[in-house]
């Protein structure tokens, strides 16, 4: 049984890729420092898979606490790295915070890597490298343009980070994970996204709104060239996002890889408009959303979704879930943990 580090594990895309790992039979070690996440988490991986993964609250900041880690952990195979500040918005506010927590606790975790004697690194990248592509839908060999945001900086320089010190570590694989938007949640609806204060995302929002926690969700920009003004996005089912870590570690385990540095995208290859979102999730719950038309925000790009060829072709995995899966998942979820 081989082991496999997951840093952030107890996040939203954590968690559920924790889940998937134990259920192909690896022994999870997970990190988290429980600044974006909550300890109940470990209780409903628990509950999906029976098994309770190894956790240690650690902040990833803190290089001492880090090598004493690996020292205990001298025998892991993998790791999938996770831990990240991720709400574009927020980065645009506090863009010191983002390049210290992003890039630095990359660098940390690395180093100790290198340490191991076999480095195979899946890395939580973003389809945010692309800023505003030029071309829909998006390929891996599109041009990274400047990021729209400190939060997508620090995906463009993580990746370079990795790239470089992949050229002078062959024994270092990688794979750079470009995904594109995380929404749903397990079906179980025992793990689920768990926004601290108010949601940076958009379907938590909209959740939280049908449950008469938010009055009003506030639909950022209705004038974009798109068919309705509203930006679009390809909205991934997170069970199927954590699959695609699942594959590509195996990948590595494997020794499938082509190059010491491969990226995938990772979506399901179509477009929704937020308006389309929110039918979506009107039809799945049965309410009709309140929602308003507020301002443009900073750091938002038109429109994004993924070719997702490659992914579907070298990896072998494809998204399975509609729309209406994923959204219906996320209400469940909600209605759950809020008693509805």
């Amino acid at each position: 049984m081989k082991k496999i580090l997951v840093t952030g594990g107890l996040g939203f895309i954590g968690s559920h890729t924790v889940v998937e790992l134990q259920n192909e039979g690896y022994e999870v070690v997970i990190i988290d420092d429980l600044s974006n996440s909550s300890i109940q988490v470990l209780e409903g991986i628990t509950s999906i898979t029976g098994i309770t993964p190894i956790f240690e609250k650690l902040d990833l900041k803190d290089k001492a606490a880090l090598e004493q880690f690996f020292q205990s952990h001298n025998d892991i195979s993998g790791v999938i790295h996770f831990a990240a500040s991720k709400a574009v918005g927020e980065s645009v506010d506090k863009p010191l915070l983002y390049y210290e927590n992003n890039l630095n606790t990359l660098i940390y975790m690395l180093k100790a890597v290198l340490k191991l004697e076999t480095s195979n690194f899946i890395f939580s990248s973003s389809c945010t490298v692309y800023g505003q592509a030029d071309e829909m839908p998006i390929t891996e060999s599109a041009p990274v343009k400047p990021a729209e945001s400190p939060y997508g900086n620090t995906k463009q320089i993580g990746e370079e980070i990795i790239k470089d010190t992949c050229k002078v570590n062959v024994n270092l694989n990688a794979v750079a994970l470009r995904y594109f938007n995380p929404i749903g949640a397990h079906p179980s609806a025992e793990i689920g996204e768990l926004p601290i204060g108010v949601p940076q995302n958009l379907v938590p929002f909209i959740t939280q709104t049908g449950a008469g926690l938010r009055e009003c969700l506030s639909v950022f920009g209705d004038d974009y060239k798109t068919p309705d003004g509203t930006c679009i996005r390809d909205y991934i089912h997170v069970v199927d996002l954590a699959k695609a870590h699942v594959v590509a570690l195996e990948r590595l385990l494997e020794n499938n890889n082509q190059s010491n540095f491969e990226t995938f995208n990772v979506g399901t290859g179509v477009g929704s408009s937020v308006l389309e979102v929110i039918q979506s999730f009107n039809k799945v719950s049965g309410q009709s959303l309140n929602y308003k038309i507020a301002p443009r925000r900073e750091g938002d790009i038109v429109k994004a979704f993924a070719n997702t060829e490659k992914a579907n072709a070298v990896l072998g995995w494809k998204a399975k879930s509609t729309l209406d899966d994923a959204m219906l998942s996320a209400w469940k979820w909600e209605r759950k943990i809020r008693n509805l």
